[in-house]
């Protein structure tokens, strides 16, 4: 730098000319200005800031030893503290399992997946080329086969699941018409498919198979069933802990009484829990996990089965963001896919508002999964890739994490964002409601004119629509509620639905009379679970603009091909839903109620329950009126008490005993 005048200009660094200010003619100017030996004490301070700074260095010197060392040897060092932690982790593990195993059993669970996973990529990344080198003759042999084999593997699958359907079927025949309602429908979407000799029925069957597979092991295996209803359990308990931020925030009363401050809270928790696991990978591990077993065994290109993967976490707007840049290049097949992913799921922060108004958790976490490889089946049903994929035969795509620095900043970016979606969801059912009870009041009002008495939109409903809740297996005296359900999701939204299918179980839990006059209160655990996976999803009317938006915004130029697809993946994202409630339908295992006798000799009868009513709808049952008299058949006849349990029966219930 040089000192020109009044100003400063930029000189050679190469010289290494030292600013004028601090050189000798500098404090010789400032000596003449000083008229005397101020200079002196210049020095002195100058000698002493050189040697602090000496002192520095050298007190700074085992520190830069130090950074050089662990720079040198960070992959050592890795691996040391890896090892630690993997030591205490194994000694606080033997010492959990030692102290209470059945306490301990879903850390084990737990430890052996990630065990798996870690030794799976461990072998894959060192001998997976030689174990392929190997197994290459035997695949080629394979391939020569298949032409053959593949016929032979349909036919022994079909004739297993004929034999298994009419061995199950036996016992409840009622669930042949869930079957019938599932053909009917995977049927009704081949009409309607825009390429009918372009249909991949590879896609199609593994698609189905794979939700078919899942069901079974969800609804009908122990190991499944347990453990669904664990994972439910375990994030009801998670979501509990929504309550310390909002009671502190609103207070205690609000988020007891008012629906606003006790179920939208959820979401913003649920939300930067997701945000969180993104941010440390755990999410997109999960969904490449998921999407490489749907590509591999159904055929289907990266972009479309990834965005339909993460459709089972994330929202419709948001799965189509792990593949953006994808999405100029996508063919209209697969850009349908994508839409009908979003169509046939719900998002994880929603999910969590749902397990809070009482909906069976394992439930919707199941249909979520199993709507995964359904949608994308059905998506290649009814629009057919006829035009040639950019992404065809690509391995992998490339998913980002996202742009945060820290795990907090990931927290608060999670809340942040939720902050729109909560006022979306308010802002609708605020609307939504109220239209609901604008049409209903114009309604009755054109009934009254032509003497119809009580006619409204869900009445509406459950007329048109009693045949499809019928179909999908729910019994014919709750296929009306059924039915006015399925109209509120796709005419309005799923959460106004599930907010009534929430009432109706309570009312049954709270073991309230199933009729009230002419009025049903609640639907039987059948329907619930049939209605509990035909509401999960996305696909209703006001979901068109949002699909569109988000999609529009991401690549503008495509505006016109996401508008001419949209209804078609509209229709077949219903479709979906249903056919996933035909599917629980047909897996619908009866609860087992329990000894009746038992649990009068046990209750209080101080308040009803579901099993109250159950157990006094048996005891009317057995009573039988003969000259004069009372009397009970069966098991009831062998117990004393029976005339005093029909009396505590009589005053909740109304029976001819009573």
């Amino acid at each position: 730098l040089e000192m020109e005048g009044n100003q400063i200009i930029l000189n050679s660094f190469e010289k290494g000319t030292d600013n004028p200010a601090f050189s000798f003619e500098g404090e010789k100017r400032h000596y003449e200005e000083c008229g005397g030996p101020c200079s002196e004490s210049q020095e002195e301070r100058r000698e002493g800031k050189g040697r602090f700074s000496s002192y520095c260095r050298k007190a700074l010197q085992p520190a830069a030893k130090a950074k050089h060392f662990c720079k040198a040897h960070a992959k050592v060092l890795r691996r040391v503290i890896l090892g630690l932690l993997g030591v205490a982790y194994l000694c606080y593990f033997i010492a959990a399992c030692y102290l209470n195993f059945q306490r301990a059993l879903a850390l084990v669970v737990m430890t052996a997946v990630v065990a798996f996973f870690i030794c799976w990529d461990i072998f894959k990344k060192h001998c997976g080329a030689k174990v392929l080198l190997l197994l290459r003759p035997l695949g080629k042999c394979f391939q020569k086969s298949w032409p053959w084999l593949k016929w032979l593997v349909w036919v022994a699958l079909l004739a297993g699941l004929i034999v298994w359907l009419v061995l199950d079927t036996g016992r409840n025949p009622e669930q042949l018409i869930s079957l019938g309602g599932f053909c009917f429908l995977v049927l009704f979407l081949f009409a309607f498919s825009k390429h009918h000799g372009a249909v991949s029925w590879r896609a199609v069957f593994w698609g189905l198979g794979l939700e078919f597979l899942f069901g079974l092991f969800v609804l009908r295996t122990t190991p499944g069933t347990q453990a669904f209803q664990w994972l439910g359990d375990q994030i009801q308990y998670f979501l509990g802990y929504t309550t310390a931020g909002s009671s502190f925030v609103f207070g205690n009363t609000l988020i007891e009484e008012v629906f606003a401050f006790q179920t939208l809270p959820i979401i913003v928790f649920f939300s930067c829990v997701m945000s969180i696991l993104y941010y440390l990978g755990v999410m997109q591990w999960l969904i490449l996990k998921i999407s490489w077993l749907l590509q591999v065994s159904m055929g289907t290109t990266p972009t479309e089965t990834l965005s339909v993967a993460g459709n089972i976490f994330v929202g419709q707007t948001e799965a189509p963001l792990l593949i953006r840049p994808y999405l100029p290049d996508m063919t209209l097949s697969e850009i349908h896919a994508v839409m009908t992913g979003g169509f046939s799921t719900i998002a994880g922060s929603v999910m969590g508002a749902y397990i809070s108004f009482g909906i069976d958790a394992a439930s919707l976490i199941a249909a979520s999964v199993m709507a995964a490889p359904c949608a994308l089946a059905m998506a290649k049903l009814v629009y057919p890739e006829v035009e040639e994929s950019k992404f065809k035969g690509k391995a992998s795509i490339h998913l980002s994490s996202g742009e945060e620095q820290n795990i907090l900043e990931a927290a608060s970016n999670g809340a942040a964002a939720s902050v729109g979606l909560v006022a979306n969801i308010a802002a609708n059912l605020i609307a939504f409601l109220a239209v609901l009870e604008f049409i209903n009041a114009a309604l009755r009002w054109f009934g009254e004119m032509v003497d119809i008495e009580g006619l409204s939109f869900q009445v509406i409903c459950s007329y048109v629509l009693m045949p499809v809740a019928f179909l999908m297996g729910a019994d014919w005296a709750d296929s009306p509620l059924v039915a006015e359900l399925l109209g509120i999701k796709i005419f309005l939204n799923e959460f106004v639905a599930y907010q009534q299918l929430a009432t109706y179980k309570k009312n049954r839990l709270m073991g309230l009379d199933e009729w009230d006059g002419n009025r049903k209160q609640w639907i039987s655990e059948r329907a619930e679970s049939i209605t509990t996976f035909a509401l999960c999803g996305f696909a209703n009317l006001s979901s068109i603009g949002i699909t569109l938006g988000g999609l529009a915004s991401m690549v503008p130029q495509r505006k016109g091909d996401f508008a001419s697809v949209v209804l078609r993946a509209l229709l077949t994202g219903i479709c979906v839903s249903m056919l996933n409630a035909c599917l629980a339908g047909l897996l619908y295992v009866p609860t087992n109620v329990g000894d009746c006798a038992m649990f009068f000799s046990t209750t209080n009868f101080s308040s009803t329950s579901y099993t109250m009513y159950t157990c006094c709808k048996q005891l009317f049952a057995s009573s039988v009126f003969q000259n004069g008299s009372l009397s009970f058949t069966g098991s009831w006849a062998e117990q004393e008490e029976s005339m005093s349990w029909l009396t505590e029966c009589c005053v909740y219930y109304n029976h001819t005993s009573c």
